[in-house]
């Protein structure tokens, strides 16, 4: 977000009023939006209907917004034929306090209300925040049960975050929706402010062009404006996606991969670690998919970032005492779940066998950021729990849960001898898994009545985990019997994919999704289950339950009950003083 202009003290905010008209009105921020003192932000407010700039008069808190308000406002006369606007750019309100916003025109009234909180001193020198993307309560207890094992009721361990004192619950709807996606649901942590789904770093208008959406400014970019720490951005995805886009950018459709890209390059993070090469090399080299001739990588090298291409160049460049700044890419697109990458060698680990775990991105990332005595902030998410949830995947949701577990404990292990450090796991949303029982193939009968319910369960039979948690074998005789909530028309199977993440449903007549007869040709007896979801739907879909956020460390005890997911980013900058300065 671009930055000058400043506010002389206040700014207003709105409650809605509404007259007829033929068109929405709105403000941006939102009405009930709570904004950091001293942070950046637009406003926007949207009329019903055209006007001329004459008839328009906009007060903060009862004084006229020109006599606020340094920034130059901008006045559309006609935004799209819905109505006139009026922008302002990079505002910024540098005292705590209620603001009122009013907006008239003709016969039109707007009014939000806002709360612009102030954070305090600094009481914490490193955040790490971990997102297992998609996590929802089935994925961990699936996860400790292969990972530590259960007998007589009792689990033989925990997951690294199970016992971290401090819990909350998250609700993550969106502006525009109950159900959110990664962008608008991470865009909540990053920035403080609902937007709606596939928008991150903006409130959705009614603009046109993607980037031209009201801005709100990022956690990164409030730590390299405001402070002297090091930023970290890490994923198994592409780094182009929902999550680690959202820490840097600012537009209306998720999908704006090249310009994610440039945003990346452009945020001065000394730490980026993921897949998503493709948006990094020229379109004239071979797998691109930027449209354009500028490489990335060579930026980042001219820009002094050690590059790593493989899981041992990033080895090694984290170990040099001399890298100050790293730039790792490891994949076109996402990187393979660890499932594959350790144990069945599917998907495109045989074309790409050298991509780093979760884990090893995490110490890294740690190696490198720790090194500045200002401190850091570190997201690391593991974003194929997601991935894998979405084609009803458990197993391998499963195994990257226990790869997001290993991955905390490198970061308790940190913490271990850097007690000023703040540790948040959380998940940016839901998916509807449960676990119903476990499948006993020695039970007699068609496939459904091998799943055995309370007392007739049992215990599954998946061996003894390693020492990073997983089992050698998941296609043992007694398994979980893990179910989703929502689904397209697929045949359940009752077993792990072996040779490949699930494809529950595949376009039919008339471009429906129907259930993928992969499933019955390799499965004689798999069971055909009608979707609970519209035709046009391929996969699961996320869920509007509660997220469930663990944390410890300095400002993990403002962390408990319900909290809306606007308010982790609120945390966060407390505990990092960020409006003090």
């Amino acid at each position: 977000m671009n930055i000058p202009s400043l506010i002389r003290s206040t700014v207003c905010i709105c409650t809605f009023i509404f007259f007829s008209a033929a068109h929405a009105q709105a403000i941006y921020p939102i009405d009930k939006a709570e904004i950091l003192a001293g942070s950046y932000f637009d406003i926007k407010v949207e009329f019903s209907q055209v006007v001329s700039p004459n008839e328009v008069a906009i007060e903060i808190n009862g004084t006229p917004a020109n006599k606020v308000i340094i920034s130059q406002s901008e006045f559309i006369q006609n935004e799209n034929g819905k109505g006139s606007s009026i922008i302002f750019r990079n505002v910024q309100l540098p005292k705590a306090g209620k603001y009122e916003l009013v907006a008239r025109a003709s016969k039109e009234k707007l009014a939000v209300t806002w709360d612009v909180y102030a954070s305090g001193s600094r009481r914490v020198k490193n955040v790490i925040l971990f997102i297992g993307d998609g996590m929802t309560i089935a994925n961990r207890t699936a996860a400790r049960v292969l990972s530590k094992g259960i007998s007589e009721g009792k689990y033989q361990g925990r997951l690294a975050f199970d016992d971290m004192p401090n819990t909350a619950m998250i609700g993550t709807s969106g502006s525009d929706s109950l159900i959110t996606d990664s962008a608008n649901s991470m865009s909540a942590y990053t920035t403080g402010h609902k937007t709606a789904v596939n928008a991150m770093g903006v409130y959705v208008s009614r603009a046109s062009d993607n980037l031209s959406h009201p801005k709100v400014e990022t956690i990164a970019e409030l730590i390299k404006r405001k402070t002297k720490m090091s930023v970290g951005i890490v994923s198994d995805a592409e780094l182009q996606d929902a999550t680690p886009g959202a820490m840097v950018a600012h537009t209306r459709r998720r999908a704006d991969k090249q310009y994610i890209a440039d945003q990346l390059l452009a945020s001065k993070a000394e730490v980026i670690l993921g897949g998503g090469s493709a948006y990094f090399y020229p379109q004239s080299q071979k797998g691109s998919k930027r449209k354009d001739e500028n490489n990335l990588v060579d930026a980042f090298k001219a820009d002094g970032y050690q590059v790593a291409l493989t899981k041992q160049e990033l080895i090694t460049a984290a170990e040099n005492k001399n890298t100050k700044k790293l730039f790792g890419v490891f994949h076109p697109d996402n990187m393979d779940g660890s499932l594959d990458r350790l144990f069945l060698k599917k998907n495109t680990v045989s074309q790409y066998p050298n991509q780093p775990d979760l884990t090893e991105m995490t110490q890294s990332a740690i190696d490198v950021l720790s090194k500045n005595p200002n401190g850091f902030f570190l997201m690391v998410e593991a974003a194929l729990i997601d991935k894998f949830n979405h084609p009803l995947d458990w197993e391998r949701a499963a195994f990257d849960t226990i790869m997001l577990s290993n991955a905390v404990q490198v970061a308790q292990n940190f913490a271990k001898t850097h007690p000023d450090t703040l540790i948040i796991v959380t998940p940016d949303h839901t998916h509807s898994g449960s676990i119903s029982g476990v499948v006993n193939d020695d039970k007699p009968g068609p496939l459904r009545e091998k799943v055995g319910t309370y007392a007739d369960a049992g215990y599954p039979n998946y061996p003894k985990a390693d020492l990073q948690g997983y089992p050698s074998q998941i296609d043992v005789s007694k398994r979980l019997a893990f179910f989703y909530g929502n689904y397209p028309d697929h045949y359940e199977t009752l077993h792990p994919k072996l040779d490949g993440t699930f494809v529950p449903a595949v376009k039919g007549e008339g471009g429906k999704y129907i259930a993928n007869p992969k499933y019955i040709q390799l499965q004689e007896d798999a069971i055909h289950v009608g979707g609970n979801l519209p035709s046009h739907q391929e996969s699961g879909v996320h869920t509007a339950d509660d997220a469930v956020l663990n944390a410890v460390g300095p400002g993990s005890e403002k962390f408990k009950g319900f909290m809306d997911n606007t308010e982790v980013f609120k945390v966060i900058v407390q505990t990092l003083g960020l409006s003090s300065k």
